[in-house]
């Protein structure tokens, strides 16, 4: 696997047409963290020639339909963090570019972890587009369902990370590619031979993309392949909170695997208590095999027909929340898109969740999402450690 070194931006200000306008900048080549830390090479030259509408040139291949494939739909986008935690985006004195966007993050992570994955979404055709494939490329994710759109920018998002490591957002999509892309520019052979079908609620925001969500996802359902939903809130994007509650909820019975997060369970439920199992229970659809909640440091609860309980989380230095929630789901769905029987196990999908909640772990340690997204061999160390 490809590392590469971190690179650092100060920035006097955005100019009228939403375009970051960088005025000097510094780089920077950082050590390898045992997370297997990566960041940025500059190959984006060879992929210019990528013409609208028209999937990467890839030397990846084509998936195998017998590998437990799991395809992550929706955004892939550039986060860019504040060198120093606890202060305003005003007051921040420089920015590290990471690339992120929770689908690609849950298809990187996958990758890392030794597992087959797939992403399908779009970025502009411009340099961060470029390189976001690259990313992809280098981290063994399966890239020709991604396209390139010549007339919008790559989304872009600063993100605040407080004294405690949590986060505020700021978005640049007005609008981005990622917001474009349309049903006829879907690879649905690669999304029809998947094993697993990853999605959140951010593709469903506006049209096309929502079009070619709903599609996507159809073609998965009638393929038989599981569907996994994080809807990942991210309120700012939404026209309103009822918007969002409704667009989340829309395709809510529809899934068959649900990540959430107590203060989405809040948000969906209108203020009721996340942490009382009765009220996540009125989440539970009928067709539902498992819902999972996580709460940060504290870990996770499950909810299946047949079994509930809950699984302890790692105690950890936290840095940067960004990306944690997105390595918890690659760490159980690279497990269980080899072996479905961990659903009606519970022994073993409790040491899946132990292994999942390891990975969001690991993942706070470092800024950035993909950055920081952790190794096989470096979950089952901690773990061993753990347990040790």
């Amino acid at each position: 696997m490809a590392l590469y070194s971190a690179t650092t931006f100060c920035f006097n200000g955005v100019n009228s047409n939403r375009q970051i306008s960088m005025t000097s900048f510094s780089a920077s080549t950082t050590k390898d963290h045992p997370i297997n830390r990566i960041s940025f090479t500059s190959s984006s030259q060879r992929l210019c020639r990528s013409l609208q509408g028209k999937a990467l040139p890839s030397d990846n291949g084509s998936p195998d339909p017998n590998e437990s494939l799991v395809v992550c739909f929706g955004e892939m986008l550039i986060d860019f963090v504040p060198t120093v935690s606890g202060l305003s985006l005003a007051e921040a004195p420089a920015f590290k570019k990471a690339p992120g966007g929770a689908p690609a993050n849950v298809a990187v992570g996958i990758a890392r972890l030794g597992g087959s994955s797939a992403f399908i979404g779009k970025v502009g055709e411009d340099e961060f587009g470029f390189m976001l494939a690259e990313i992809l490329k280098e981290n063994n994710v399966n890239n020709k369902g991604m396209r390139f759109d010549p007339g919008a920018r790559t989304a872009l998002a600063f993100v605040t990370l407080r004294a405690d490591g949590e986060r505020e957002f700021m978005f640049f999509r007005n609008p981005s590619a990622d917001m474009l892309l349309k049903e006829s520019e879907l690879d649905l052979d690669i999304i029809t031979k998947a094993k697993i079908f990853h999605y959140g609620s951010i593709s469903l925001i506006t049209e096309p993309c929502k079009s070619a969500h709903i599609a996507a996802a159809k073609a998965a359902k009638d393929a038989g392949v599981l569907l996994s939903y994080d809807p990942n809130l991210r309120l700012p994007l939404w026209p309103s909170a009822d918007s969002a509650r409704e667009g989340i909820l829309s395709i809510w019975e529809t899934a068959d695997l649900i990540k959430i997060s107590a203060e989405e369970i809040s948000f969906l439920t209108k203020g009721e208590d996340p942490y009382d199992d009765d009220v996540v229970r009125k989440l539970f659809h009928p067709n539902l095999k498992l819902l999972l909640v996580t709460e940060g440091a504290d870990g996770c609860r499950y909810y299946s027909k047949d079994f509930t309980g809950s699984v302890r989380g790692l105690k950890v230095d936290v840095v940067d929340t960004t990306g944690a929630g997105d390595a918890f789901v690659a760490g159980i769905l690279s497990q269980l898109a080899s072996d479905f029987s961990l659903l009606q196990d519970e022994g073993r999908l409790r040491e899946a969740l132990r292994f999942a909640n390891a990975c969001g772990a690991l993942t706070v340690m470092e800024r950035g999402a993909i950055p920081a997204l952790p190794t096989r061999e470096a979950v089952m160390n901690t773990l061993l450690k753990i347990t040790v």
